[in-house]
């Protein structure tokens, strides 16, 4: 049978003995009449708290989403920098329904001040387990503040490598070139080393072009002249650099030494690659490439 209980604060010590009764129960004696009562009690009492508990939490998760909306658009129109908005995006949205939680674990009956004692207690242990979320989370106010990167930037790590999409609480999310999401601990970011492609406005492409020992280097190097010249997104300031760099095994090596700015980086490569082959190709400039000369030597025998 049912132990009798008055319509008391219920506590979590009182939910876990009510379901461990309920396991013991045999239902074959149990009335019918008696079964529906202490359902109907139960749900006036505990049931109902759970119910309005998880309304609030519910709703409340609701309303925190608008309202950090709202905020995100006021910082927007403010123009305040992006890796920072977003980054108290994060902090905000989980502040606010830690303090969402907090008082509805209480409304169920859970003490938190014996939840306190025990963390208090077993501090060392949750210290040790939370090592490395602790250091991310460091991480992520070290970034913001020191600012070696921030969102829309092009990283490079010793691993990984892409485009800042967002600064979290504990994690940086990049995102690469064949658009894959890399999670990167702050922690790792913070105290390990980076490129960042992306710090500086301007970036200077090298290129070598490799030409055959018979072709005249002073009409070699008019031709690249003329091909940076030409070339739009290239900059005047500071000047272009093309010379002989090495005389090789088998090819005069020339470095083309240009700047553009850094959105444009790509572009040049690609372009000044394409635009020297198909000119020496034009200009009957010979492009040296591995081979073997094999010398045949006939003998007589007497």
């Amino acid at each position: 049978m049912f132990l009798e209980q008055k319509a008391t604060d219920v506590t979590t010590e009182d939910v876990l003995k009510g379901i461990e009764q309920l396991g013991n129960l045999d239902f074959s004696k149990i009335k019918m009449s008696s079964l529906i009562e202490k359902l109907v009690e139960w749900a006036a009492t505990t049931g109902f708290k759970l119910i309005v508990g998880a309304l609030i939490i519910s709703i409340g998760f609701k309303i925190i989403n608008k309202l950090v909306g709202r905020f995100m658009n006021v910082l927007e129109k403010r123009e305040v920098d992006i890796t920072i908005s977003k980054f108290l995006k994060s902090l905000i949205t989980v502040s606010l329904k830690v303090i969402l939680v907090l008082p509805v674990l209480g409304y169920w009956g859970i003490q938190l001040s014996g939840i306190a004692a025990l963390v208090a207690s077993a501090g060392v242990a949750i210290g040790l387990a939370l090592q490395g979320s602790l250091s991310n989370f460091a991480g992520g106010f070290i970034i913001l503040f020191i600012r070696p990167f921030k969102v829309g930037d092009y990283i490079e790590t010793s691993t990984y490598g892409g485009v800042v999409e967002q600064i979290g609480l504990f994690y940086t999310q990049l995102v690469t070139f064949d658009n894959k999401q890399i999670l990167i601990p702050n922690g790792s970011l913070s105290n390990g080393s980076l490129i960042n492609y992306s710090a500086k406005p301007t970036r200077r492409v090298d290129l070598i072009f490799c030409v055959g020992y018979e072709n005249d280097i002073h009409h070699v190097k008019d031709i690249l002249t003329k091909i940076v010249e030409n070339h739009k997104l290239i900059l005047k300031d500071p000047k272009p650099f093309i010379g002989v760099s090495a005389h090789s095994a088998s090819s005069i090596d020339f470095v083309v030494r240009v700047w553009g700015n850094t959105e444009n980086y790509w572009n040049i490569y690609h372009d000044l690659l394409e635009e020297v082959k198909i000119t020496f190709d034009k200009e009957n400039i010979s492009i040296p490439y591995p081979q073997m000369d094999l010398h045949l030597k006939e003998v007589y025998k007497k």
